[in-house]
């Protein structure tokens, strides 16, 4: 029986493992933290369950079919709970806008905010449903490996312009700025910059309306360590707490994987669910390839980083949407700080989560669980003493949602932290604390993105954020069946 080892046991990671068990290949998975989950591995004190990775989870398919493909049923495991509205977006004037999976009521939204966009709106969902329907087609694996394999699909690219940035694309079919935020702001939960993103991401606000967005119920890190019980159920075997340090390769094939505790082992493949940046200048750094590959890392452009603010509150808050985004008075010269100049803004944009409406199980009886999320420049870009702006950062946060929703916010805490892209790069290992791995665009999408299996270490394999088809739940997810797919089938090879 074949043999593979995996780095990391984020979602990737984790999605590729059940796969390839599932598959008859003997997997191991190793992982340097205590628990699984990588950046969704999560964080309980005192009754609240903190999300520390992401908060929502789009395209269910992809997950249950990780069970399916052993006859068993996602529901033995995670429960998914449906998110409603699947955002609000709020203004600093008061004004609010839900978007709905339900026709009539996101219809009403639109002809409350934009009564004159209704049908350029029904353009633009016209023109994701051709991204979705036509653009991507050619998805396979093999399709991102060489230049000659995107062939087929650029006739469609071409028509869906895909080299225009994704605001632009929305601009030609609504007048509204603000709905145009609306349509637009979800590629920053990838991170990516709704100006200079392909228009193809479009594909993103389509999904969410069709397939809605769901919460596991214990928090996202009950989706991590369900996944991690299937695996070991399919007979995998998790290493917890033993980061791996290096990928032996003999010639042009990874051989072995050691790790910190001296544990060391010989594989037919190695696969890394790890950061870009980590995986090749670190794990392969003994090997010339390693050093080749991260010299070039270190000229693309990376996605920001985040800083997020972790609280808890008395009271139960049920007006208060699972996901709002809180749109400040500037949406483009905002993006410009965050993702071209690198200050840190006065104004911010703030995704606030609060998980405890849609389930209530995350938080004492009578309280609430929050997370507020703000992007904010990689440290590359940035290079601060987050130790003296981080709790002057998080007071602004908190006076920001206090004005917006909790007016006496700070008599009700109850508890509270803050983590930066400092923190993102000490404890998971992100490259200049990026909290998405490469910056989605078009020049770093496709075949011009590192591929799934390395070009030179031919068993060497790449899942999660920073290879196709990017960041995001999903997104990983359907990146591991891709992975896996090209694993199986080079072993039998």
């Amino acid at each position: 029986m074949s043999r593979v080892c995996i780095i990391g046991a984020g979602l990737g990671g984790l999605a590729l493992a059940i796969r390839l068990q599932s598959a008859g290949v003997e997997t191991t998975l190793v992982e340097a933290l205590d628990r699984p989950g990588g950046c969704a591995r999560g964080r309980q004190q005192d009754g609240f369950t903190f999300d520390t990775g992401p908060a929502v989870i789009g395209d269910p398919a992809g997950l249950q079919d990780l069970w399916h493909l052993s006859g068993q049923e996602m529901a033995s495991d995670v429960e998914l709970l449906p998110i409603r509205p699947l955002c609000r977006f709020n203004w600093p004037d008061g004004s609010h806008f839900d978007f709905s999976s339900d026709e009539t009521v996101l219809r009403a939204e639109i002809a409350r905010l934009a009564p004159g966009d209704l049908a350029g709106y029904e353009e633009f969902l016209e023109y994701a449903a051709q991204v979705q329907g036509e653009g991507f087609r050619h998805r396979a694996p093999a399709t991102y490996l060489r230049l000659a394999n995107m062939i087929p699909a650029l006739p469609a690219l071409l028509r869906l312009q895909f080299w225009r940035g994704l605001y632009g694309r929305i601009a030609s079919f609504v007048k509204s700025d603000r709905l145009r935020q609306v349509l637009s702001s979800s590629t920053l939960l990838v991170g990516g910059n709704p100006m200079t993103v392909s228009a193809t991401y479009a594909v993103i606000h389509k999904r969410e309306k069709d397939s809605g967005l769901w919460y596991a119920k214990g928090g996202i890190s009950a989706l991590a360590s369900g996944m991690a019980a299937l695996f070991e159920r399919l007979g995998g075997q998790l290493r917890l707490g033993d980061a791996a340090v290096q990928v032996h390769v003999l010639g042009n094939r990874a051989s072995e994987v050691e790790c910190a505790s001296g544990w060391r082992e010989r594989f037919d493949a190695v696969a890394s669910d790890a950061d870009l940046m980590h995986s090749y200048r670190d794990l392969l750094g003994d090997n010339p390839r390693g050093p080749a590959v991260a010299r070039r890392l270190e000229r693309k452009k990376w996605s920001p980083g985040l800083f997020v603010v972790h609280f808890t509150v008395e009271g139960g808050w049920p007006g208060i949407a699972h996901q709002t985004l809180m749109l400040g008075p500037r949406y483009a010269g905002l993006l410009d700080d965050i993702f071209g100049y690198g200050v840190l803004p006065r104004d911010a944009m703030i995704w606030l989560f609060h998980p405890t409406v849609t389930d209530p199980s995350v938080a004492p009886p009578g309280k609430s669980v929050f997370q507020a999320v703000m992007p904010v420049a990689h440290l590359g870009h940035l290079p601060i003493d987050w130790d003296e702006v981080g709790p002057r950062l998080e007071r602004r946060v908190l006076d920001e949602v206090g004005l917006r929703f909790i007016p006496d916010i700070h008599d009700r805490i109850i508890s509270h932290y803050h983590s930066t892209p400092r923190d993102y790069a000490a404890q998971l290992g992100a490259w200049q604390g990026s909290a998405f791995s490469l910056e989605p665009l078009p020049r770093q999408s496709a075949w011009l993105r590192p591929g799934q299996r390395d070009a030179v270490i031919g068993n060497f394999y790449l899942v999660g954020a920073g290879t196709h088809p990017g960041a995001g739940v999903a997104s990983v997810v359907s990146g591991a069946q891709g992975a896996a797919r090209l694993i199986v089938e080079d072993l039998a090879t």
